[in-house]
């Protein structure tokens, strides 16, 4: 695949007015660079707020300091990895930005794993020091045997809310609602006493560059072994920058709010609102617990919002949360989604809702995550992921990373300065999902396809694709036209093992509707669908197996399909 391949890029043209086609990668040397500019320009104003407690940006300044220096004060050095493992609190930003001002890297750790999935994250990067929430303590207790971590901190849910209302959250997690699991682990040491131990300590500023690096970022491992893409301090600062020149024409310094309900140890939350909001001195309202909608209804109701981003399945949960569509939505401007696929009638409902365009986006763990991103000024939901963005180059290429004809469907790749640097201690799988002349194309394993204005649209990922008598089925599309069902809450599609087809298709669905029927559906597909896109075997299921940020998990549903 050569250069000259990428002469034709008609999504220039197409660029929103103010948007440059690239950024000046040099305007921070880091990501604490870009934070120490912001602490000091917005001091004053609110950072992060959470269950009514909020820290401005010079609180988060001396906190993350304190945390820095204790990290330095226990034997840490520069490059050390330490863990985060803990949902959205404002423990998280003072962790992260401690983390990486003394130099350190970053391991996001999804608090719900198992004992088996933290053992081989932990020995996998070679985790120093872990902070995790009370609640998860006892997985890490049966885990630390086996892997090399020597540290432990561990903070409760309401450690960083105001007086009293710390107390009072950690007596009913701890004592009423009995949400934390017996542990044993006499060494480890509390949140807040670290933080004071941290602010008795001297700190030593790192020096850091664009090569440092800054996060071990693990893919979800649906397929094989969890790997950690390593994400620089360069990375991460690009796709910052490039995020925030492609959004930033809508956005006010200093006045936004951002509703972050996503994890922010999931790479679109850490870079959309955690780095992008921080460099503008916005406002990130921190959801605990974005499962409980009722609770995350009325939290909304607490703010004047103006920015919210989530996954397809979030939005279609909270349009049918009650008292929704009664919230005040005049100062929303930015509703972004990513993650998954963006369903047409999920996104129609949330315009009618709300007023405001669901401006679908694309990206991936292994660029840092923003690659592709519709322009914000869009007035309606196209289906489209949107254009590259800034100093972003794409190609559809076939099997060979030969480029397609514009039009054709083939594997999307991705060039750019938010390219991770590689998979963690995996050179070969990092040989095999880079391509190009100078390898520096990244194949995303998902099937694409361009049209003439430069708009890309995914059909879906390469290993979910159907095979239905040697036509190739794209659960996205069929996913997309029973969502459309007046009496369908969630669907899903995979594929079944068929002896005359190779594959049929089969679709697992949630009813938003309990009078619904196979039959009604099957009904409605003859109008919808050709003959072999159509199921040929429909379940209903009370709920469908999701991963941490709400992405319908298809692997599982293949394994349950082939357990029955």
């Amino acid at each position: 695949m050569s250069d000259s391949a990428q002469s034709t890029k008609p999504w220039l043209n197409q660029y929103p007015a103010g948007v440059a086609a690239e950024i000046d990668h040099h305007t921070y040397s880091s990501v604490v660079e870009m934070f120490n500019s912001s602490v000091e320009k917005f001091a004053e104003l609110p950072a992060f707020t959470n269950m009514g407690t909020t820290i401005t940006y010079a609180q988060l300044d001396k906190y993350s300091r304190d945390f820095a220096a204790y990290l330095q004060s226990i034997g840490l050095n520069k490059g050390d990895r330490v863990a985060i493992m803990m949902p959205n609190l404002l423990q998280y930003p003072i962790a992260v930005f401690g983390i990486l001002r003394a130099g350190m890297v970053v391991v996001n750790t999804n608090p719900l794993y198992t004992v088996r999935e933290l053992t081989h994250q932990l020995s996998d990067a070679g985790v120093e020091a872990i902070l995790v929430i009370e609640n998860f303590a006892s997985i890490l207790e049966r885990v630390l045997p086996d892997v090399p971590t020597k540290h432990i901190i561990i903070t409760g849910l309401g450690d960083m809310l105001s007086f009293p209302k710390n107390l009072i959250t950690n007596f009913v997690v701890r004592k009423v609602k009995k949400m934390v699991p017996e542990f044993k682990l006499p060494e480890a040491t509390s949140f807040t006493d670290a933080l004071k131990q941290g602010a008795a300590s001297s700190f030593t500023k790192s020096e850091l560059n664009h090569q440092d690096l800054a996060f071990l970022q693990y893919t979800g491992g649906t397929t094989g072994v969890a790997k950690g893409a390593m994400l620089s301090h360069g990375n991460m600062v690009a796709n910052m920058l490039q995020a925030q020149t492609w959004l930033g024409v809508n956005l006010d310094v200093g006045k936004e709010i951002v509703i972050t309900a996503l994890p922010l140890y999931h790479i679109f939350a850490l870079t959309a609102n955690c780095l992008v909001f921080a460099n503008l001195g916005g406002n990130n309202i921190l959801i605990t617990n974005p499962r409980d909608m009722p609770g995350f209804v009325t939290e909304l109701g607490k703010h004047k919002f103006t920015a919210i981003t989530g996954v397809n399945t979030l939005f279609n949960g909270l349009l049918n949360t009650p008292g929704f569509s009664e919230l005040d939505f005049s100062s929303v401007k930015l509703s972004l989604g990513g993650g998954m696929a963006v369903q047409r009638a999920v996104a129609e409902h949330w315009k009618q809702v709300t007023g405001c365009t669901l401006a679908e986006a694309y990206g991936l763990t292994e660029t840092s995550p923003a690659a592709v991103m519709n322009p914000i000024e869009i007035k309606d939901f196209n289906g489209a992921i949107g254009l590259p963005i800034p100093s972003t180059d794409c190609m559809i290429v076939d099997k060979q990373c030969q480029r397609v004809p514009q039009g054709e469907a083939g594997e999307l790749c991705i060039r750019g300065p938010q390219v991770m640097q590689g998979y963690w201690k995996r050179d070969e799988a990092t040989r095999e999902t880079m391509c190009g002349e100078d390898n520096d194309w990244l194949r995303t394993g998902d099937v694409a396809k361009m049209d003439a204005e430069g708009f890309f649209y995914i059909v879906d990922r390469k290993k979910d694709m159907i095979l239905v008598s040697g036509f190739n089925v794209y659960p996205n599309e069929v996913e997309g036209v029973f969502a459309e069902h007046p009496k369908v809450l969630e669907v899903a599609a995979i594929g079944l093992p068929d002896e005359k087809s190779g594959e049929i298709v089969k679709i697992c669905v949630v009813k938003k509707d309990q009078s619904l029927t196979k039959e009604e559906l099957i009904a409605y597909a003859k109008d919808q669908l050709t003959g072999y896109k159509r199921p040929k075997v429909i379940e209903f299921f009370d709920e469908l197996p999701k991963t941490n940020v709400g992405k319908i998990l298809r692997r599982e549903l293949r394994e349950m399909a082939a357990k029955n």
